[in-house]
């Protein structure tokens, strides 16, 4: 199965979301893009995924538009940003589906507020998407 996750700055929640998916099952090929990449990946996106054992240290934001001639079974916006400029996909797309969550990013505080926030919006993308694979 082929899975691209889309979000605007791909730094945070579908990275989150490629790492999740990528533990599920070794033989999916699970990508992530934004629709405007960051510089980075989220630090503490790295450290609450490092908690459930899942290393994205070594990934890094990329554009979107890298993906638009390619084939998906999935091609997944998790933020309604990029569910609105989603690109238009040259590739058989299979099934494109929209499954919102918060911007962690956008939290405030002291650093445990923020991974608290940060940890809330990662176990909710689990959870979805455990939901929905475990389907198939």
């Amino acid at each position: 199965m082929k899975i691209l996750i889309l979000c605007t700055g791909n730094s945070c929640r579908s990275q989150m979301a490629e790492g999740i998916i990528k533990s599920f099952d070794e033989t999916y090929e699970v990508y992530s893009a934004g629709t405007n990449p960051s510089e980075e990946v989220s630090p503490y996106a790295v450290e609450v995924m490092k908690e459930l054992g899942i290393d994205i240290s070594n990934n890094y934001p990329k554009n979107s538009d890298k993906f638009i001639n390619e084939s998906f079974d999935y091609v997944i916006t998790v933020c309604d940003n990029a569910k609105e400029v989603c690109p238009v996909f040259t590739g058989d797309v299979k099934q494109q589906l929209h499954i919102g969550f918060d911007d962690p990013a956008e939290a405030t505080g002291t650093k445990e507020e923020i991974l608290s926030e940060f940890r809330r919006v990662r176990d909710e993308i689990k959870v979805a998407f455990e939901e929905l694979f475990s389907k198939k």
